[in-house]
């Protein structure tokens, strides 16, 4: 789509929004909220729980049975939603916010409490600027979403190889990737939570499912950009 034609469209977006887009754009972000106080107490309570630790890290089975059962919520409700009753998918994303919760407890065991909130609160100031700047261009960055995506994957790639070589410095390259690589699908994913919520004539289910997607998509990009700033900033014990 050309500049001037995504300008034009959500210029006419704009002058006839609904009455129910600013509440479905509270949606996405109560939800998004939600989910993650629900991590990161999730995270605190398991750090604390010397059984739960040794029941989730101290047997591989759990764990990479945690993992798997992750993705597979990320999967169901990303491509199923619409199969799927609004307050099953909230359910799901609330068992996804706990799972991942309790596999994120490890950063507690790895990084001194204090750096942990240091580096949420420069997360959370980088993610607020970038979905701004999402939500309010007019530029059209789809363009810069697929490059993103693609990155991401070659990423996922370039770390999986590095689990098995342990180097230093690509660890510390690939952190810095995917700071860069989650700070522009934030500013991507907000400017298709928009477009997609603005054309919703009213806040049915179909419209609520749809800003629940996108506060599944914020809340991944959020939890990444936290991990690669911790890995970045964090003080290790």
């Amino acid at each position: 789509m050309e500049y001037n034609d995504l300008e034009d469209l959500i210029r006419e977006q704009e002058a006839s929004l609904s009455s129910a887009f600013p509440a479905l754009m509270r949606k996405v972000y109560t939800w998004m909220a939600l989910a993650l106080a629900i991590t990161g107490l999730t995270a605190y309570f398991v750090s604390h729980s010397p059984t739960l630790l040794s029941l989730i890290f101290g047997k591989q089975i759990v764990f990479w049975g945690l993992i798997i059962a992750e993705l597979a919520l990320v999967f169901t409700v990303s491509a199923a939603i619409n199969k799927l009753s609004l307050t099953t998918a909230t359910l799901l994303f609330i068992l996804y916010a706990v799972l991942n919760g309790a596999t994120l407890s490890s950063i507690f065991m790895v990084y001194e409490q204090s750096c942990i909130g240091k580096v949420f609160f420069i997360t959370a100031g980088t993610f607020a600027i970038m979905a701004w700047w999402g939500y309010s261009t007019k530029r059209d960055l789809s363009s810069m979403g697929k490059l993103m995506f693609m990155a991401l994957i070659g990423i996922i790639i370039a770390s999986i190889v590095n689990f098995f070589t342990k180097s230093p410095t690509l660890d510390y390259i690939l952190s810095y990737l995917g700071v860069a690589i989650f700070v522009g699908l934030t500013a991507w994913d907000s400017q298709k939570i928009k477009m997609m919520l603005a054309s919703c004539p009213d806040a049915d289910e179909q419209a609520q499912k749809l800003a629940l997607n996108g506060a599944l998509a914020l809340y991944l990009d959020f939890i990444n950009l936290f991990l690669y700033l911790l890995r970045i900033f964090g003080r290790e014990k």
